[in-house]
């Protein structure tokens, strides 16, 4: 599957957890139906040619946006163990400020 970025596209982090700072090395995407999934903590989670996400989480989540702006190679970088596809996962390089926008 091929997963665009936009340079000013909004940026999705999903968790378990409420804070208000995302710390070093936490995974972030654009594509927000992947961080919703993950926000359930599944210890399995795939996905079809056609972006249809299955997972096994369980835990209540909860869905966050980069509450500031960010630029790919200077703020995150693409995860280097990723098993998706590319563009689908990328790392923090330094915490960054996010805003919780639901709870799932």
């Amino acid at each position: 599957m091929k997963i665009e970025i936009q340079q000013d596209g909004i940026w999705y982090h999903g968790s378990n957890k409420i804070f208000s700072q995302l710390r070093t090395n936490s995974t972030i995407t654009q594509w927000k139906e992947l961080a919703e999934a993950f926000s359930h903590q599944p210890s399995g989670l795939g996905y079809d040619d056609d972006g249809v996400i299955s997972h096994n989480g369980t835990e209540k989540g909860y869905l966050y946006i980069i509450d500031e702006p960010i630029t790919v190679g200077v703020d995150i970088y693409q995860h280097p163990r990723t098993t998706m596809d590319e563009n689908a996962e990328f790392l923090t390089k330094k915490p960054l400020k996010v805003k919780m926008i639901c709870e799932l």
